[in-house]
């Protein structure tokens, strides 16, 4: 017997076992997931590597990708367990961060009376941590309660421009546009893309632009978005395309 055909016979058997058959659904479902986002070079690898390629690809891609939201995406993975070690920890020692936590854990799933209720609770406890603060003011923010998220969000981005990623300043400037500051609002847009390159900052930059008849420097922002779009990775563009939509709507009307 021919070591090929050794291999080709063992590698049967090992699909044909109960371990075999669990890992070879998996690997199905990683192909699935890469063809889904268009991720080609990683199809390849899973092809080639099987083994190596599906726990590579499920550690590096598939948990990396941030899940969606109704807002602003928050650290953290969320799911029923978490809930409930959560809560159970609520009960038994009643820290503020746990409160906080939760609050991210229903405000990822869009379930922002909850997480209001449990960022207050939060802040009740401690009112410093920059982090319960932040997501309390997105969440109010979410809410339609852009008058209350101002102070939270200026307090935090007065302490650290830089938190959360520039996630807390584009609130912020989504907040004073909420609340008709629009000068403050483009600052602080310029702010966030003088350090990043989200979609998000940048559309909403240039709809202000072109509100006050700036269509040149809305134009360059939107060129910015349009640019970039094709050379960003597939799992990221799911994530931005409808600002990326808005991009295309802010394009049209230039042009007209």
């Amino acid at each position: 017997m021919t070591p090929l055909l050794a291999s080709i016979l063992e590698l049967r058997a090992w699909l044909t076992s109960p371990i075999g058959l669990i890992f070879a659904v998996f690997l199905v479902w990683m192909l699935y997931d890469a063809v889904r986002r268009g991720e080609w070079i990683w199809v390849l690898v899973l092809l080639i590597f099987p083994v190596f390629g599906a726990l590579w690809y499920y550690f590096y891609v598939y948990r990396a990708t941030p899940s969606a939201t109704r807002g602003f995406e928050l650290p953290g993975a969320f799911d029923r367990k978490r809930i409930k070690q959560l809560q159970a920890q609520i009960h038994h020692l009643d820290h503020a961060h746990h409160y906080s936590q939760l609050g991210d854990v229903y405000f990822q799933q869009g379930k922002l009376e909850k997480a209001e209720a449990c960022y207050r609770a939060a802040m009740e406890r401690d009112p410093q941590d920059i982090d319960t603060r932040a997501h309390y003011g997105q969440c109010l923010l979410r809410l339609k309660r852009a008058p209350e998220a101002r102070p939270l969000l200026e307090a935090v981005v007065a302490e650290n421009p830089k938190h959360d990623y520039g996630y807390s300043l584009m609130a912020l400037a989504e907040t004073l546009s909420a609340v008709g500051e629009t000068e403050a609002a483009i600052a602080a847009w310029q702010q966030v893309t003088d350090r990043h390159s989200y979609p998000r900052a940048r559309v909403q930059l240039a709809e202000l632009y072109l509100a006050r008849g700036q269509r040149d420097r809305a134009l360059e922002e939107i060129r910015e978005v349009l640019d970039d779009d094709p050379h960003t990775p597939a799992f990221q563009r799911r994530r931005d395309r409808v600002w990326i939509k808005r991009a295309r709507k802010v394009a049209r009307q230039l042009k007209g």
